[in-house]
């Protein structure tokens, strides 16, 4: 998953976080320096106060100095002199406000006594220039951002449609405590009350993280059989998955490694391990995986081909949809970490699984209003792709953090059922095989759960 920082570790991307308890987690201005003029330089002084006086400072020197700082002299027309041409009466030509004449006392613009020539002034400041541009930047990004925003609340408006509820279809995602020894036939049964009468068809149980070469050690899931063979005993109509997940080397040198053939080999005896012990599927959170990636797809042909054969389920976590055409490219040229996948992307996961979860959540949003309506536009975007004989899940957060990405009070299960129910409304209020995926069982609380009963399996 991409809660990262939840203790279980459903990214898979730290092994020691997957196996902590489940109590220890819940989941220029830019100055100008203008130089001060030689005081020895009789053009430099304003007996009229027609300059404002330059701000202190060093005055760099024409032998050690190459870039010389700029000054601005700005004339301003005595209040006396309505023509503005002569300010102090000494000049009826109006040409020489300042009473000096620099064409007859240095010919060779040198200035007095060698000295330094007068900088040219600049009609607008450099720093002024640069404001305005970064002004200009700023509203290129911010309007596209505000219209988008705009966008999503407008998307959380009006009523969903009668019966958008439960099909039954819906999925639970849990821990690692259940495989490894620290659940008990105790917490079994308490599960197994919780989730009667409910929506809830599939267990995603944590069995892994695989290793980096695509293997899982039997030590993994020890307890798994033992699980297996009670909840199949306490829930006969819910199936139990193994849910694999890890971490690939897409964006950094370690990980797991699509592109290798002996991996994906691997992956699939790591499979046949599983349902051997007594899972009804498989199900992969792999992380992250850029949109596009055609060994994913090469991996999930192999992996349908070997659970239909034994009877058994495939199913896969999947990223958001690009909310903005190619919007992944952007986000990733520009972060490093394309989040999203291309609309047909999805569709090509999408009919290759019997079962596809949207990790909707995780998605920035910073008000309820906007979480919500995110999820009804991810809703009708993965509806108009996903085929009729593929389970499509929407992802309900079940955990509570506070960090870049995520905000526990906007990304709520109530705005996320509505949300749900909404983009359902729109786009194919009538499709059976739909629900829900609730992240993840160990960082739920109450309202969590009496807000999925009321709003959605009620």
């Amino acid at each position: 998953m991409q809660g990262d920082g939840m203790d279980e570790n459903p990214t898979g991307e730290s092994r020691a976080k997957e196996r902590q308890t489940d109590e220890n987690q819940p989941h220029r201005a830019e100055e100008e320096a203008i130089a001060q003029p030689d005081a020895t330089d009789p053009d430099a002084t304003d007996p009229v106060g027609a300059h404002p006086a330059a701000p202190s400072g060093p005055r760099p020197s024409d032998e050690n100095q190459p870039h010389r700082a700029e000054e601005e002299a700005i004339a301003q027309p005595d209040a006396t002199d309505p023509d503005g041409t002569d300010p102090d009466g000494t000049d009826p030509d109006g040409t020489d406000p300042d009473g000096t004449d620099p064409d007859a006392t240095d010919p060779d613009g040198t200035g007095p006594d060698g000295g330094r020539p007068a900088a040219p002034s600049r009609p607008r400041p450099r720093g002024r220039r640069i404001l305005r541009l970064a002004a200009a930047v700023l509203a290129l990004l911010l309007v596209p951002l505000l219209t988008a925003e705009t966008a999503l609340r407008i998307n959380y408006t009006g009523d969903p449609a009668p019966g958008t509820r439960t099909r039954h279809r819906d999925a639970l995602w849990l821990g690692h405590a259940w495989v490894d020894g620290r659940k008990t036939g105790r917490d079994v049964a308490a599960l197994a009350r919780r989730l009667r009468d409910t929506g809830i068809r599939d267990l995603y149980v944590h069995a892994g993280p695989l290793e980096d070469d695509g293997t899982l050690p039997a030590s993994a899931f020890p307890k798994a059989r033992r699980l297996t063979a009670a909840l199949h005993r306490e829930l006969p109509d819910v199936r139990v998955q193994a849910w694999l997940g890890d971490k690939l080397a897409t964006e950094s040198p370690d990980g797991l490694r699509l592109d290798r053939p002996a991996t994906r080999t691997a992956i699939l005896a790591s499979t046949r391990a599983v349902l051997a012990a007594g899972f009804q599927g498989a199900h992969f959170d792999l992380e992250p995986l850029h949109s596009g990636d055609r060994d994913y797809l090469r991996l999930l042909d192999d992996l349908r081909a070997l659970t239909h054969a034994r009877g058994a389920v495939l199913s896969v976590a999947a990223h958001q949809i690009d909310p903005l055409p190619a919007f992944h490219s952007f986000w990733g040229t520009t972060t490093g970490h394309p989040k999203w996948w291309s609309q047909a992307y999805f569709g090509q996961v999408a009919r290759r699984v019997d079962q596809i979860a949207v990790m909707s959540y995780d998605t920035m949003q910073p008000l309820e209003s906007l979480y919500g309506g995110y999820v009804a536009q991810q809703t009708s975007l993965a509806l108009e792709v996903t085929p009729d004989s593929t389970d499509l899940l929407m992802g309900l957060p079940f955990y509570h953090e506070n960090r870049f990405g995520h905000r526990a009070r906007a990304e709520t299960v109530p705005a996320a059922v509505r949300g749900v129910r909404l983009g359902l409304s729109r786009t194919d209020a009538g499709r059976a095989r739909f629900g829900v995926a609730l992240y993840v069982d160990f960082a739920a609380t109450r309202e969590d759960w009496r807000a999925y009963r009321e709003d959605w399996a009620g």
